[in-house]
C-alpha cells in the first residue's frame, strides 16, 4: 500500500473538492490582504492560518515590537469577524474576562433581577494580550472557553459563537512580575509560535511602511461561516495509517516516564513529555497544511514540518537542560533525526 494514501476515507465529492479549492483560494486571499500591513513574517502568518482552519488557538512569542497585536487584529479585520482584545494585568480578575451578573431594574415594574453581562470572551478572535502578567486564576478563566467554547458563570453555561478563537501573545524578554502558564493551559494552545526579528530588508521595509501615510483597504475574502465550513472538511482529509502512527511516535518519543525505548536525551534533559493533545494537533495541522498545499492526503513531511510549533510548548525541560543552555526546539531536533520514518509497504 501506498502509505501517502488512505484506502478507507477520501474527499471525492464535487462538493469537497470545491471546498477545497475555495479553502486554498481563500488562504492565498487573506496572505494576500495581510500582506498590506505585515511586512515579512511569512511562517507565522502561515501558522497563524493553520490555526483558523484547524480550530484551535496559539499562543504568540516575540519581543516588543514585532506586530503580534497588529497581526491578529489585522486577520480579524480582513475575516470580518468580532474582535476582543484583553489587556493581562495583575489586577485583572475571572469576571473581567468571562462577565458577570449584575442587578438590573425593571423600568416599568420595579423589580430587579439578576442579568448576565457579556464579557470579552464573548467574540470570534479573542486576544490575551501578554497573557502571563495576570496570576494563574485569571488565566484559567479562558480554559473552558478554549476547550468546550463555552463560558460558565455563577453556575450557568453560555456557548461561544462560532468560529471562536484564542491568540495570546508574551513578551519572552521582560520576565519581572509574570507568571508562568500552567501546563494544563499550554497545552491547549495548539500551536506556540514564535516571531523574531525580521532580515534587513524585511525590516528595512516595516520603518518605511509604518513612517508614512497608511490606509490600506482591505477585502474580505472569507468568512465566518467558511472558516467553520473549512474545519469540517480538515477532519475529513484522509491519512494513512503509516503517517499517523509516524505523528504518535514522535509524540510518544518525548516521554520518559514509562518508556523503557526513551532515547538517553530525553531521560536526560526530560521532566515530562508532550501529552496527547500534541498527537492530536500534529494530525489536524498535518491535514490542513495538505489541503491548503493542493493536496487531499497527508504526507510524512506535512507532520514533521509542524514539529516544532507543536512540541515546543508540551516538552517541559528539567534542571539539567536548564543548566546546559538545551532548549525545547534543539529536543525536537533531535527527536526529527531520531524517529524514523515507518517502511513502506507497512
Amino acid at each position: 500500500m501506498n502509505p501517502m494514501v488512505s484506502d478507507t476515507v477520501d474527499l471525492q465529492s464535487p462538493d469537497d473538492i470545491a471546498l477545497a479549492d475555495k479553502m486554498n483560494a481563500g488562504r492565498q486571499q487573506i496572505v494576500t490582504e495581510l500582506k498590506k500591513v505585515i511586512v515579512g513574517q511569512d511562517d507565522v502568518i502561515a501558522q497563524v492560518l493553520n490555526t483558523l482552519f484547524v480550530g484551535g488557538n496559539s499562543l504568540i512569542v516575540g519581543a516588543p515590537g514585532l506586530a503580534k497585536t497588529l497581526l491578529i487584529h489585522t486577520m480579524a479585520r480582513v475575516l470580518d469577524l468580532k474582535f476582543s482584545r484583553i489587556q493581562f494585568t495583575p489586577d485583572l480578575m475571572p469576571s473581567d474576562i468571562t462577565g458577570t451578573d449584575l442587578v438590573q431594574e425593571d423600568t416599568h415594574t420595579g423589580r430587579r433581577q439578576m442579568v448576565f453581562a457579556p464579557g470579552p470572551i464573548f467574540a470570534n478572535i479573542v486576544l490575551a494580550d501578554e497573557i502571563n502578567r495576570t496570576p494563574p486564576k485569571t488565566q484559567s478563566a479562558l480554559l473552558e472557553a478554549m476547550q468546550e467554547h463555552r463560558v460558565t458563570v455563577q453556575g450557568k453555561t453560555y456557548q461561544l459563537a462560532e468560529p471562536f478563537y484564542v491568540f495570546a501573545t508574551q513578551n519572552p524578554i521582560e520576565l519581572e512580575g509574570t507568571y508562568p502558564l500552567p501546563e494544563a493551559q499550554l497545552d491547549r494552545f495548539m500551536f506556540h509560535v514564535i516571531i523574531e526579528h525580521p532580515p534587513y530588508d524585511e525590516e528595512l521595509g516595516v520603518v518605511r511602511t509604518t513612517t508614512a501615510i497608511q490606509n490600506p483597504q482591505l477585502e474580505r475574502p472569507v468568512s465566518g461561516e467558511d472558516l467553520v465550513s473549512f474545519q469540517s472538511l480538515v477532519r475529513r482529509v484522509p491519512v494513512a495509517e503509516p503517517v499517523m502512527r509516524h505523528a504518535l511516535d514522535i509524540v510518544r518519543a518525548t516521554r520518559s516516564k514509562n518508556n523503557p525505548d526513551a532515547k538517553d536525551y530525553i531521560q536526560k534533559w526530560v521532566a515530562f513529555g508532550a501529552s496527547v493533545r500534541a498527537a492530536q494537533y500534529l494530525v489536524l495541522g498535518a491535514k490542513a497544511r495538505a489541503l491548503t498545499s493542493g493536496r487531499y492526503h497527508v504526507s510524512f513531511d506535512d507532520i514533521r514540518a509542524l514539529a516544532h510549533p507543536v512540541l515546543r510548548h508540551r516538552i517541559i525541560i528539567n534542571f539539567h537542560a536548564q543548566s546546559e543552555g538545551v532548549t525545547t526546539d534543539a529536543i525536537v531536533d533531535r527527536l526529527l533525526e531520531s524517529v524514523p520514518l515507518p517502511r513502506s509497504g507497512m
